[in-house]
């Protein structure tokens, strides 16, 4: 879970000049029991999915009712959560939706970790040991990049080198960016996409090839 950090987040929106913040309740966005959903294909049962059934239905779901109370003309997600990511891109366009889905750019502390407030779960110890996942993905981007299309064995390296350092895997993958789809070789662009516990924090990178 992530933490309700409400008060904090509405400082740095102003910090960062914004105008207007729209901050719904729970009640406002489910007066009534939800019976109405948006289904995602085959997309939202892979990777982050296999793990957590059912969780793109909801974000389709909660984004395609703050789309239409807001009705922006752009709307920007972080490509840190890059299935989300695509889901949304993806269920816009096919919706016919006039909105351009933009992603932006994973934001790192100086020694590579994703930012994110599911960091402040971390120990001291476990938060030096964090950057591990981000030097993995890196190392795969790499032998990518020098021709190496043995994708599984560049996943299972990454994952035994993250049990022996403690950490409890759920994935760690190479996909095509566009869909998320396993890679017949290296002519489509790919993305390296990873979620692994550390003690009791689940952490999520990728990094583009």
């Amino acid at each position: 879970k992530y933490p309700r950090t409400f008060q904090a987040d509405c400082d740095k929106l102003a910090a960062a000049g914004v105008d207007m913040l729209f901050a719904p309740t729970e009640a406002d966005l489910y007066p009534e029991p939800q019976e109405y959903f948006i289904e995602p294909p085959a997309i939202q049962n892979v990777l982050d999915g296999e793990f957590r059934p059912g969780h793109f239905r909801g974000v389709a779901t909660v984004v395609t009712k703050l789309f239409n109370c807001v009705q922006p003309d752009v709307a920007l997600f972080g490509k840190k959560d890059y299935q989300q990511l695509m889901v949304i891109r993806n269920m816009t366009r096919q919706l016919a939706l006039p909105i351009a889905i933009v992603g932006g750019e994973t934001v790192r502390a100086d020694d590579g970790l994703a930012l994110s407030s599911r960091n402040g779960y971390l120990s001291a110890a476990e938060r030096a040991e964090a950057p591990r996942l981000y030097r993995l993905l890196n190392g795969i981007r790499d032998a990518i990049r020098r021709g190496s299309a043995d994708f599984a064995g560049l996943e299972a390296k990454a994952v035994s080198e993250l049990a022996a350092a403690g950490w409890k895997t759920d994935y760690v993958a190479v996909r095509q960016q566009a869909d998320l789809a396993m890679p017949k070789g290296l002519d489509a662009p790919l993305v390296v996409l990873a979620a692994s516990r550390l003690g009791t924090t689940r952490l999520i990178d990728n990094i583009e090839v």
